[in-house]
């Protein structure tokens, strides 16, 4: 018989949307034709999801998000001989620090195949143009030595292609993994009286007006001061706005949120249960600065809730504007607070929109989408049979395939 293809998933940070999106696709493929050890620098919660599902974790201190010349150099070198000491077929790296360590300490290593995910870029409009360019001229080089990009997103790909990261005929999309009893659940109580009373309830929500609500990691990607921003200007009391998720921005959302909309935001923290609570919003809102392809859309589509979100990157993918949302252009608080309104405003077109959305997404975006793409990109054949599943709820969780923070992020 022959050995299944050993796989290294290397990412720095085995958090957020891009650690979740990871780990489904460590979950999703075949153990039986592929073995897959996770490498990361840090992940508290997440790794002790992938090693109850049967997951190998090697946790490299070293490796960590911030740039740290010394420490990357570090990272560099360990990961290097562990690549080479364990002879990996295929090494998959996912974002940017892991993906530029990851990548070099693989092509040092003499690796059979490197694949790395774009989750989005390291680089961004918002960013000093030198600093910018700096990170596109970085990505184009680590381009030439990898074999395939994953692009998480048609939006993404197109930027890849676009920028000459890697050659174009070494680019494919890849969608984002949304799955398990919590999909079929959610989608089956879509839009009805008693999913938004459960949300409600388990959100602590006991006021009957209007709720936009926004789920993802507290940071300056996600511009979460941009959303209490446009609440301020909406300047509708009756109008709850819920943030799920944290990071290092959480104090300073607080403090602005304390003195724009006083008893009227809150921020809940982590959550495990993000399918289960999104009933409870009238709009989900996604102010980004930049983006992948957000997970937490394709949850609220599927969940039938209508979406207002910042046309960047792939979010157009699914949020295409007066059919299964709303867009509008990053930084501009007011853009985001008259589309909101809108939606408040109109709960014919609110509803009519979360309708073609739930639609666009309804069966796509599931396990069996993500293990044939990745099989197909380590080069493994899929053949017909679905195959053994290792899943989150395997490993002694509940909810929508996992219990963990789904929070968006790259």
């Amino acid at each position: 018989m022959t050995r299944p293809v050993r796989v290294a998933t290397v990412i720095a940070r085995l958090e957020g949307g891009a650690g979740v999106l990871a780990l489904r696709g460590a979950l999703a493929v075949d153990p039986d034709r592929c073995a897959v050890t996770i490498v990361t620098g840090q992940g508290d919660s997440l790794i002790g999801v992938a090693r109850a599902a049967g997951l190998e974790v090697v946790v490299e201190p070293s490796l960590r998000a911030p740039i740290r010349p010394a420490s990357d150099l570090r990272a560099l070198r360990r990961l290097q001989g562990l690549l080479a000491g364990r002879a990996f077929d295929v090494v998959h790296t996912h974002c940017a620090k892991g993906g530029a360590v990851g990548r070099l300490a693989a092509h040092r290593a003499g690796a059979g195949k490197i694949v790395h995910t774009y989750h989005g870029f390291p680089f961004h409009p918002f960013q000093p143009r030198a600093l910018r360019e700096a990170y596109i001229a970085i990505e184009r080089r680590l381009g030439r030595i990898t074999d395939l990009a994953l692009c998480v997103g048609s939006g993404v790909a197109a930027e890849a292609v676009r920028r000459e990261l890697i050659a174009p005929d070494r680019v494919q999309t890849i969608g984002v993994c949304v799955d398990g009893p919590g999909r079929a659940r959610a989608s089956r109580a879509a839009g009805t009286p008693a999913a938004r009373r459960r949300a409600r309830g388990l959100l602590g929500l006991h006021e009957a007006g209007p709720v936009v609500g926004a789920v993802g990691r507290l940071t300056y990607q996600k511009a979460p001061e941009d959303l209490v921003a446009a609440l301020g200007i909406l300047g509708r009391p009756e109008v709850t706005g819920v943030w799920a998720g944290s990071g290092e921005l959480t104090r300073n959302v607080r403090q602005a949120a304390a003195r724009t909309l006083p008893g009227r935001f809150v921020l809940t923290g982590e959550r495990a249960d993000i399918l289960d609570i999104l009933p409870a919003f009238d709009v989900l809102a996604l102010p980004s600065r930049y983006e992948g392809l957000p997970t937490v859309v394709v949850e609220a589509m599927i969940c039938g809730v209508p979406v207002v979100a910042t046309a960047v990157n792939a979010v157009p993918d699914l949020v295409v504007p007066g059919e299964t949302g709303l867009l509008v252009p990053p930084r501009r608080p007011a853009r985001l607070a008259a589309a909101i309104g809108r939606l408040l405003d109109s709960p014919e077109e609110a509803a009519a929109l979360a309708g073609a959305a739930r639609d666009r997404v309804a069966g796509r975006y599931d396990r069996m989408a993500t293990r044939n793409a990745l099989m197909k990109a380590y080069g493994v054949e899929t053949g017909l049979s679905a195959g053994p599943d290792r899943s989150f709820a395997e490993a002694g969780q509940s909810g929508p395939g996992l219990a963990l923070p789904q929070v968006t992020g790259s």
